[in-house]
């Protein structure tokens, strides 16, 4: 193993299939309509969405957005679980 090789467990994509491109390809990943592209810009200036500019272009990884979908699922079931009310 190089010095300055990085040990790789899990297959990746090559990273152009990976990054989406502009609040249009990033709305039509995360809602399936280009048209919620104001929705995109909502969410970065309010929310932790894991987005970062390539010059002016708002960009994200697919494979980031997806872990980022994840943990905020994940807290909401964490948080419902315990926070249930009988009647």
């Amino acid at each position: 193993m190089e010095l300055n090789a990085v040990p790789n467990d899990k297959p990746h994509q090559p990273l152009a299939n990976d990054i989406l491109r502009g609040a249009d390809e990033i709305a039509e990943f995360i809602f399936g309509d280009k048209g919620s592209r104001r929705k995109i810009y909502y969410l970065c200036e309010c929310t932790r969405l894991p987005v970062f500019r390539l010059g002016s272009v708002l960009c994200a990884r697919k494979s980031v957005l997806l872990g980022w979908i994840s943990g905020q699922e994940s807290r909401v079931q964490a948080s419902g679980a315990g926070g249930e009310r009988s009647k």
